[in-house]
């Protein structure tokens, strides 16, 4: 039977146009449903268009009230205040801990696209609306008629996939779709999901019902956040608070989340110049605390009159310094006083807050200053009998801070005032949960037990006791679309049960069969929102949307209509006719969707007797939904993990059983556009139609391809996008010619010469790691392997065959190749490729997946090897090409410089000694069916199975580890990259052979007479494989060997390092030959290995003669003082060692690390400034120990062509 894939991506709200932060989360599906199809896999791409709930109606009330204000078209005398919540100081005076287990919502995405101050009418003005037209948007139905078609032009501009016989738009203003819900929130009513409850939530006055998060201008995923009231009553009425005798008790209200510490309250704080109002509460009683509070509490049943708080006395907290109040659980201290913070928040919490300074370093410290500053007391009019008496009183205990925490913490971090903030809130930080978690109660009656455990049971005694109430708030200011500020109420309506118990199961198991495809941040996300997730209300009185069936006085809200829509995109082509209003009503009568229908089609359900759905349609409807369902991707923003996501998980587990349960969800960060976030208010904004108009489709797809793949958000360039423009249209230009007249240049014949079998299996490579890619929904990567890499291969070829040329056939197979790969994201080049150039039947995104051979590894590391070998003796060459420095002495010219002839090359054919032990110690740790590491601390392993061998036996352990730990993460690179094979003793390929194959391609490159290759003699330690030993012919003479980087030339006699030690050179530097005894073949491993770790992070560091230098300076070092120990006692040889790994440290790392960001400019001045540091022969010697390094920084720079290797080679 035929795969197939069905993909889906969030309806995008219809408020105002499409823009580039749309197209990159829409651009994730389309790449995938693009790939999934040229795999030739039946695929379907619907898209619909969300208009449910408030947003289009509060923007079309807004509009009409601008216009009734200022005229049509509008003159702004002053432009209309933002819509924005003011926003107070979250710590709330002693600074509550926020709760954990939820989101914390900052800028909703409807505040970020609207930006600051704009009127309704200057936003439709920005969105390319003609002025004439835009009165007409005080319709919210004219919204529908006229941005869904906008967006599917946009989107079909784009080159996306998409059915659009299968598009909606929802609200009643579809009757289709409205059916749909009905029935889905109809099943869900009938089993038990949908309840009606007294329930708080987050609730708009000014709209008069629950603000969802669809709703809000800000605040989004905000939730109310339940306090404890603490009732402190006044125990006198002085001042202002006279007014209040006789009209029953009054109260100062303090909210708090940590009820169990109330047996260690000292006072109350107030803020000084805060204002306050004395409240009427129930049963006669007063309540005195802000007027947020008050309007928050209104609205929660614990006024008369709900929503509408009757102040009885306007207060400051001047009026209420010194009041006497009794306070419940503060047994210590039966009177305790009302005392000024002026870090007190009236916006959060009620303003009044209670102290416990035993628990809390702000409390303690506040109440301190005031004890030791008597002019702060006289500032404020506080006596001394309101503070002096007032001790510390121990109420739980917490394991190393111990009964008094705060005084203790303080003492630890030397805390001095309430205004070292930053170690006040470090001292929170170390108690706070701590004390929660951990802490055991010391006072009252739960003395002794956790105090998790204490807290709620405390909790309940206040309340049962008459001395506290449940009170809540947003967690952070929420403000409606509608422009007010919301509160928390408790309201009667409809809810969904999220959270209960078997629901909440049943959905932890539908998403263990969820693929996040490798992004456990995304499972994780899912894991947490299931956690704090509970009731969600599900329906609101007014705004757009479909009646809720059994209770029509209410609509079913935004966030509750667009959970399991998917389904009907199965079915809506055949009921609708492909009009997306619904108004082609031919097929089917809307009225003949009843519920049972509903039920035959996606609950399996017998058809009803009376079924007015004609049978050939309700048969073909069955079939589509079976064929199709569950969705194998869902494409989305990572920030609806926390509401719709997560609803649709619970909605799919209830009404279907696990064969229709999700298969796969990939979410994605936000997009920023040149690194800074898209604001309309800033300009820094594009529309999908924009970016469409300004680098064609292809290129803006190219660039959002290349934006980034993983959760954290990724970043649209335009020089990106631009230069795709450039690239595409260079590459085109290239084909034709290939393709066109001008072909005959290609060589045609057998394509076994090794630059042809070189490049076939690149491109099979290539293909490979491009379905990889794709598979895995990393795009980023699957362009430049299919773009970038193919292209590198490409060019390699072109060099490899100099005057022959390229073949003809594999020339062909690479533009078809890469036409393929490059299908999913660049569909309209890759078209023109497939049926203009290549002359192709049909269309390219149906022709298949290119079918490849096996990539052969052994022959892919040949041609690295290769063109190593070749950069590297290049570079030797230049080198010994050079005139001299300096002229000799005695002002004599100097002689012509030794031209090079030839190269004589010996290689060996396996790794021995303490390489080989390495290797098999890696190879035992290696799990070839994962391929990876088993096991953790891999190196650490393999260093003591390296130290129990005999070939580390015989080595110190200090140079054992810097010889082999390079040699070993290297291969440990190899390993993971090319699987077990990589970890063989002798190379995957024959070196010799290799070399002999392409003479005459190295003699041309590095225009020398002759080049000859022979097997190393059996005790050679100066080469291994992959590094042969090199000696350079002269053509003076033959001349002695010369090092490479992992080469070196033969053992120097013993009385020139002798000779070396009792001479000086040129300005007191050592002689060459000094050095002509290293362990090269070893120095290449170690060096390629440290430059490996410093260019991917920091400088590794290593302590040497007292002193950290980096991990190559290290390596420097060391070498020489092994190897060459006559070079390392001080004086000037010393100096010299130190001079070369100074240098290595303080230029050579950095450079390299910045080479690899492409900037290649410090490499080349490190360079230049190291040769100015050294002179004569003595940079000879720096320079065998500093080719090696600049060997490997070339082949560990990001980037780097072999022209560039041969400018810093030369340079150098």
């Amino acid at each position: 039977p035929i795969k197939k894939f069905f993909g889906n991506f969030p309806y995008p709200y219809m408020n105002g146009l499409l823009h580039l932060g749309h197209a990159f989360s829409l651009s994730k599906l389309e790449f995938a449903a693009a790939y999934h199809r040229l795999r030739g896999e039946a695929v379907l791409f619907p898209q619909g268009f969300h208009c449910t709930g408030m947003p289009i109606k509060a923007c079309a009330d807004k509009l009409k009230k601008e216009l009734a204000r200022y005229g049509d078209p509008p003159v702004f005398e002053e432009a209309l205040p933002p819509i924005a919540a003011a926003q107070g100081n979250e710590d709330g005076g002693r600074v509550e801990e926020k709760d954990p287990t939820k989101f914390g919502g900052k800028k909703s995405k409807a505040a970020a696209k609207q930006g600051k101050g704009n009127t309704q009418w200057e936003i439709l003005a920005k969105s390319g609306i003609p002025e004439a037209e835009i009165s007409r948007f005080q319709d919210s139905q004219h919204w529908l008629e006229y941005f869904p078609p906008l967006a599917q032009r946009d989107m079909a501009l784009m080159g996306c996939g998409i059915d659009w016989r299968r598009s909606f738009i929802t609200t009643d203003a579809n009757p289709y779709y409205d059916s749909f819900v009905r029935w889905q929130f109809n099943t869900l009513r009938r089993l038990g999901k949908v309840v009606k409850d007294k329930r708080n939530a987050i609730y708009s006055p000014l709209d008069g019902q629950p603000c969802a998060d669809h709703d809000r201008a800000t605040g989004e995923g905000v939730g109310p956040q339940e306090y404890v009231l603490i009732k402190m009553e006044a125990l006198e009425l002085p001042g202002k608070l006279a007014q209040l005798e006789g009209r029953g008790k009054v109260f100062l209200m303090a909210a708090t989340l940590r009820p169990e510490t109330m047996y260690g309250q000292t006072n109350a704080w107030v803020l000084p110049d805060g204002d306050y109002g004395a409240y009427q509460g129930l049963e006669g009683e007063i309540y005195v605390m802000s007027a947020r509070a008050a309007l928050n509490l209104s609205y929660q049943d614990k006024t008369p009159e709900w929503g509408k708080p009757e102040c009885l006395v306007e207060l400051k907290g001047h009026d209420l310094l010194g009041l006497a109040l009794r306070s419940p659980l503060a047994q210590a201290h039966p009177k305790i006083h009302v005392l000024p913070m002026l870090t007190v928040s009236t916006t959060k919490g009620t303003g009044v807050v209670t102290s416990v300074p035993s628990d809390s370093a702000d409390d303690f410290m506040a109440l301190s200053d005031l004890k030791k500053k008597p002019k702060l007391r006289e500032k404020f009019g506080i006596k001394d009998e309101w503070v002096l008496p007032f001790e510390v009183v121990p109420v739980l205990s917490i394991p190393g801070f111990g009964p008094t925490a705060a005084p203790k913490v303080c003492a630890d971090l030397k805390i001095q005032s309430q205004n070292d903030r930053a170690k006040l809130d470090e001292a929170k930080r170390l108690t706070y949960l701590k004390g929660f978690t951990d802490g055991v109660m010391e006072a009252g009656a739960y003395a002794g037990r956790p105090v998790k455990e204490a807290k709620p049971l405390i909790r309940q005694d206040l309340l049962d006791g008459g001395e506290a109430l449940l009170y809540s708030e947003p967690e952070k200011p929420v403000t409606s679309r509608s422009g007010d500020d919301c509160v928390v109420a408790l309201t009667d309506q409809w809810y969904l049960v999220y959270g209960e118990g078997e629901w909440l199961e049943t959905t932890k198991e539908c998403l263990k069969g969820v693929n996040s495809f490798g992004m456990s941040e995304v499972t994780h996300a899912f894991e947490h929102t299931l956690d704090w997730m509970k009731q969600w209300a599900c329906s609101r009185s007014f705004g757009l949307g479909t009646k809720l069936p059994w209770d029509p006085q209410y609509l079913i809200e935004s966030l509750s209509d667009s959970t399991i829509y998917m389904a009907f995109y199965t079915v809506a082509h055949l009921l609708q006719g492909g009009d997306m209003y619904g108004r082609d009503r031919s097929a089917v009568d809307p009225a003949a969707l009843t519920d049972a229908v509903w039920d035959h089609i996606f609950l399996g359900q017998p058809a009803p007797a009376d079924c007015a759905v004609p049978r050939g349609l309700l048969e073909r409807a069955v079939k589509e939904f079976n064929f199709w369902y569950p969705w194998d991707l869902r494409v989305s923003g990572k920030d609806l993990i926390q509401n719709h996501l997560t609803f649709a998980l619970y909605n799919h587990s209830a009404i279907w059983g696990p064969e229709m349960w999700p298969r796969g969800v990939r979410c994605n960060g936000h997009l920023l556009l040149n690194n800074e976030k898209m604001s309309k208010s800033t300009g820094n904004f594009k529309t999908l139609n924009q970016a469409i108009q300004e680098y064609s489709a292809d290129a803006m797809r190219f660039a959002l391809a290349d934006a980034g793949d993983g959760i954290e958000d990724a970043n649209f360039v335009h020089d990106t996008a631009n230069t795709a423009i450039l690239r595409l249209t260079k590459e085109l230009e290239w084909m034709e010619e290939s393709l066109g007249p001008k072909k005959g240049a290609l060589r045609t014949g057998p394509t076994s010469s090794f630059p042809d079998r070189v490049f076939a299996n690149a491109m099979n490579t290539a293909v490979r790691k491009a379905e990889k890619a794709y598979d895995n929904m990393m795009f980023r990567e699957a362009l430049k392997v299919g773009f970038f890499e193919l292209q590198g291969a490409r060019d390699t070829y072109r060099m490899a065959c100099g005057a022959q040329g390229m073949h003809a056939d594999l020339v062909a197979r690479f533009i078809e190749l890469q036409a393929k790969v490059l299908a999913p994201i660049c569909p309209h080049t890759c078209e023109h490729i497939w049926g203009k150039l290549l002359q192709r039947p049909g269309l390219i995104v149906n022709s298949g997946w290119p079918e490849v051979g096996e990539p052969d590894f052994g022959l892919q590391e040949a041609s690295r090897y290769l063109e190593n070998l070749i950069s590297q003796l290049r570079s030797q060459i230049a080198k010994k090409q050079a005139p001299p420095k300096k002229k000799p002495k005695g002002g004599a010219p100097p002689g012509p410089p030794p031209q090079v002839t030839g190269v004589q090359l010996e290689t060996v054919g396996a790794f021995t000694g303490w390489r080989a032990a390495v290797l098999e110690a890696l190879v035992k740790r290696f799990d070839a069916s994962t391929g990876a590491f088993a096991g953790e601390k891999i190196e650490a392993s393999v260093l003591e199975a390296l130290k129990a061998s005999p070939e580390g036996a015989a080595l110190e352990a200090k140079a054992l580890k810097q010889m082999a730990m390079p040699f070993c993460k290297m291969m440990m690179g190899q390993a993971l990259q090319h699987g077990a094979a990589a970890l063989a003793l002798t190379l995957p390929f024959d070196e010799g052979a290799t070399i002999q194959e392409n003479m005459d391609y190295m003699k041309a490159s590095l225009k020398v007479a002759s080049i000859s290759v022979a097997p190393a003699p059996a005790d050679c330690a100066s080469a291994c494989p992959g590094a042969p030993r090199v000696s350079l012919l002269t053509a003076e003479a033959p001349a002695a060997a010369a090092p490479s980087p992992g080469a070196a030339a033969p053992a120097a006699k013993k009385g020139a390092g002798q000779g070396a030690r009792k001479g000086k050179g040129a300005g007191g530097h050592a002689s060459a030959a000094a050095v002509s005894g290293l362990d090269e073949a070893a120095t290449g491993w170690m060096l390629r290995g440290a430059v490996s770790s410093a260019a991917a992070s920091a400088p590794v560091c290593f302590r040497e003669g007292g002193a950290t230098v980096s991990g190559l300076g290290a390596v420097a070092r060391l070498l020489v003082k092994k190897h060459c120990p006559a070079m390392y006692p001080s004086g000037p040889r010393g100096a010299l060692v130190d001079e070369v790994a100074d240098w290595v440290s303080t230029s050579l790392v950095p450079a390299v690390v910045k080479a690899r960001g492409g900037d290649s400019e410090p490499l080349l001045s490190a360079l230049a400034q190291f040769e100015k540091s050294v002179s004569g022969v003595a940079s000879q010697v720096a320079g065998t120990m500093a080719g090696h390094l600049l060997s490997a920084a070339l082949h560990e720079a990001k980037g780097t062509s072999a022209a560039q290797d041969d400018l810093w080679a030369s340079s150098f």
